[in-house]
Order: C-alpha cells, then sequence, then structure tokens
C-alpha cells in the first residue's frame, strides 16, 4: 500500500461524507465533513459537492469515491437513493474531470463493498475465514460478499425477495424510523430477510453495518437467525475507510 494516509468519500442518499484516512490504523485522521447530498442528485451535482469535501482538505493524492450503486469498469450500472440520471454514467470520468485529477487518480465503487473492504481489512482477524457477509442497513440494505477474505463485488442481497416484497422495503433501519417499529418488531424482519439469505448462501458470519449498528445491542440478540451475526466495528466510517484503502490500491471494479 503506498504511503500511510488516503482519502475516502462515501455518497449516501442524504449525506456526503469525506476524511483523510490513516491506512495503517484504519481510522480517520481527523474530523470529517459531511454535506447534505443535493437535491436532485445528479452526477454534476455530486461531483461538485464531492470537490468541495477533498478541496477543504487541500487533498492532492488518490481519492476513493463510494456510490449507492453497481459499479462496472467505472460505470454506474443502477442507482439506489440517488438520481435515475446516473445509470449508464462513467462515474469514474465524472469525478475525475470535476476534480480536475490524472486518470487513475480517482477509485468508485460500490458503497457496500467499500464498507466491507474496511471491516475486512481492519477487523477482527477471525472473521475473514469462509463465507461472510456485510450487510448495512440504513435507508436500504447493502450488502458485501467475502470469501476467504476476497470480495465479491457488486451483490445485491438487499433486494432480495422476501415474502413477495424487494427485502429493503421490509426490513431497512429507515423502514423501523417511518413505521415506529419497536427493536423487537424491526428484529423480527431482519430474522426473516436473513433466513432468507442464509438458504440462499449459507454464510459463515454476518457483520451487521450502517447507522443502526451504534445499537447492536438492542437488537442484534433479538434475532432468530442460524448465523453467527456480529456488529460492524468501523461503523458508519467504514464507506469512507474502505473508499480510501481502494483508491490506494487501484482496486476499482
Amino acid at each position: 500500500m503506498a504511503g500511510t494516509r488516503g482519502f475516502g468519500i462515501d455518497v449516501g442518499g442524504s449525506g456526503i461524507k469525506g476524511c483523510v484516512v490513516d491506512l495503517d490504523a484504519g481510522q480517520l485522521d481527523g474530523e470529517r465533513i459531511r454535506i447534505d447530498t443535493p437535491d436532485p442528485s445528479t452526477p454534476e451535482l455530486v461531483a461538485g459537492v464531492v470537490r468541495e469535501i477533498v478541496a477543504g482538505f487541500g487533498w492532492t493524492g488518490p481519492v476513493g469515491v463510494t456510490l449507492p450503486a453497481v459499479i462496472k469498469r467505472g460505470t454506474a450500472l443502477t442507482a439506489a437513493n440517488i438520481d435515475k440520471s446516473w445509470i449508464g454514467t462513467d462515474a469514474t470520468s465524472t469525478f475525475t474531470r470535476k476534480l480536475g485529477r490524472p486518470p487513475g487518480d480517482v477509485v468508485v465503487l460500490n458503497d457496500a463493498d467499500a464498507a466491507g473492504l474496511a471491516e475486512i481489512r481492519y477487523g477482527w482477524p477471525g472473521d475473514q475465514a469462509g463465507v461472510v457477509v456485510l450487510l448495512t442497513f440504513g435507508t436500504g440494505i447493502g450488502s458485501a460478499l467475502f470469501l476467504d477474505g476476497k470480495l465479491v463485488p457488486n451483490t445485491e442481497f438487499g433486494h432480495l425477495e422476501v415474502d413477495g416484497e424487494d427485502a429493503e422495503t421490509r426490513a431497512a433501519a429507515s423502514v423501523k424510523d417511518e413505521l415506529g417499529l419497536s427493536y423487537e418488531e424491526w428484529a423480527h424482519r431482519v430474522s426473516r430477510y436473513i433466513r432468507v439469505l442464509e438458504d440462499l448462501i449459507w454464510p459463515d458470519l454476518i457483520i451487521a453495518g450502517g447507522g443502526v449498528s451504534k445499537k447492536a445491542d438492542k437488537w442484534l440478540p433479538l434475532l432468530d437467525v442460524r448465523t453467527r451475526v456480529v456488529a460492524a466495528e468501523l461503523r458508519n466510517d467504514a464507506g469512507i475507510v474502505g473508499a480510501a484503502v481502494a483508491a490506494a490500491e487501484g482496486a476499482g471494479n
């Protein structure tokens, strides 16, 4: 890995967060900057916010950027909780141009994949073996799949069909808030979702991330599933850290 510091940007449906990252420790190096995601969240407007955050740190090195989208060879093929105009957009070229960077200096990847990279890299070493799934519970449900520590990119397990509905419309953290569900009620929905996922890929470990992981003690013990589920260690910083790692290693999809 080149150097000990990197830079990551995590683009979400409600906010865009960025910070310098200590790549040795796997943590933010200073206070992150967060700016509300523009409405509409078009490529040009989002890229403008990314440029503002990078400029706020005076950062001149490689930049990693996450998107809530399937990313293939730098192009967004889906758009979850961001403007649909992202679909078919060369995201890498868009950010590279907006930041005024040379080719290869910007890496774009799926947001859950970035969070997973960070958790696998900096989490408990014993949590890397076998089939491991990171699930991020937020506005939607993001997923990252690893086999013995190696990422299988662009899984979309949040969109599995559960009882005739898209999983994230039933079990995302936003659904808990919108419907005023208790942790017990929401955990029942999450359990049902995880059981469908278990029957599909038989994971050895599930890592639960997203903002709701800060209160893991209130709902993880309520889950009724066969797989061991642990809270993400990097919490909401995982996307930023993983993006910085990907940029430092040139690990785009």
